[in-house]
């Protein structure tokens, strides 16, 4: 266990899994993930959430550490999702006189991941749990990510306890900045749900917190505004960096590849202070995701394919619609040697997507990138810059 400490009676009892290699199955950590949760010791001892069944065994070692005897008179359920419910079984059977303490969506979903019969408390908005010197106050968080979600307010220390909320990428003992793994966790797993994440931030703007535990990533304690203010900007759409242009191509021999870098190249050369590229072909989705978030303008580059559109741009176009990206300034460029078709496919794609500007000129591209191509993409320069 990485040493956490939060306070004499707020314990850290989570996990580092630093041999998993896919996150839900499909996004590559290579830093692995900390499965987070905790335990309140006062006159009544509540757990707050569990871990996935991978880290079961360590996860009761910790706890049993913390209790040093006691045994705990309530299991707070803030997200029933595997990585964080999936060791409550276990610890019912240790302790089945345990409290469960959820919403109405909480015990409508538990019996689908396992039976159960047994104590339970059920709260909803606003209510309070008094454990002794400290409460808990609940807040309801549905589709932060997932409709039962709610978070926590402990009004003695000041600790809001988030649940996938202000969550990142890695295992603590990783030590990593937050910002870029908290990003593309955020893009990918929570970033479909803005209008709820506001709704949560305007809850908690009306609390007095001095630290926050999430259900993944590291106990954040200062500069908090940061924190606070990056997910009101992703929550909102706002790119981050919005002069910079992504570059995202998608190339089956290379000539695409070559395009996409002379595109980055006349941008800088027009003023643009970064361009960035990326290749749809070996970037994971993830990373290509979090940085078309992170930029203000995307020029997309593909090749035709069986007169469609080549799957890695498919499969990007298909992420971005699926985590309602919006808000940006878009261009795109095709290559098809022969009966071209992969403009038409991108824009059908981006059209359906809210606020994209989709810049009036569209290329094509014939194969390799020519001298007679470049006033073409200059004019895309000029329109995406202005």
């Amino acid at each position: 266990m990485f040493d956490v400490r939060i306070s004499d009676a707020v314990r850290y009892v989570g996990v580092d899994d630093d041999s998993i290699d896919l996150f839900e199955g499909q996004y590559p950590v290579p830093n692995g993930v900390s499965y987070n949760a905790y335990v309140i010791l006062d006159e009544k001892t509540a757990v707050l959430d569990t871990v996935d069944r991978r880290a079961t065994e360590r996860w009761l070692q910790n706890l049993e550490r913390e209790l040093e005897g006691r045994e705990p008179d309530y299991l707070v359920l803030h997200h029933l999702e595997p990585d964080h419910a999936g060791s409550v079984g276990a610890l019912l059977e240790k302790y089945p006189q345990l409290t469960l303490v959820g919403n109405a969506k909480t015990f409508a979903m538990l019996p689908k991941f396992f039976d159960w019969s047994g104590r339970s408390l059920t709260v909803k908005e606003g209510d309070v749990l008094t454990l002794g010197e400290h409460t808990l106050t609940f807040f309801m968080a549905p589709m932060v990510h997932w409709p039962e979600v709610m978070v926590s307010y402990e009004s003695q220390e000041k600790i809001l306890f988030s649940a996938d909320g202000f969550g990142k990428f890695g295992t603590l003992s990783a030590q990593e900045p937050w910002e870029g793994e908290a990003r593309r966790y955020y893009c990918n797993i929570v970033g479909k749900y803005g209008a709820s994440v506001q709704a949560l931030l305007k809850k908690a703007a009306g609390l007095d917190i001095r630290t926050i535990c999430p259900l993944h990533g590291p106990i954040l304690r200062e500069n908090l505004g940061r924190y606070i203010e990056k997910y009101d900007l992703w929550s909102r759409y706002v790119p981050e960096e919005p002069e910079s242009v992504l570059v995202a191509y998608a190339s089956i021999h290379g000539n695409t590849a070559r395009a996409a870098e002379k595109m980055a190249a006349i941008l800088e050369q027009k003023g643009c202070p970064k361009a960035e590229v990326i290749d749809l072909c070996r970037c994971d989705q993830s990373q290509a995701v979090e940085a078309a978030f992170r930029c203000g303008r995307l020029v997309a580059m593909s090749s035709t394919y069986d007169g469609g559109l080549f799957p890695p741009m498919e499969h990007f176009m298909a992420h971005l619609r699926d985590k309602t990206y919006r808000n940006r300034t878009v261009a795109v460029i095709e290559n098809g040697s022969w009966a071209p078709a992969a403009a038409k496919c991108m824009t059908a794609c981006l059209t359906a997507m809210k606020g994209i500007a989709l810049c009036e000129t569209v290329h094509t591209i014939q194969g390799a990138v020519k001298e007679s191509d470049l006033a073409a993409m200059e004019r895309i320069a000029d329109e995406l810059l202005a």
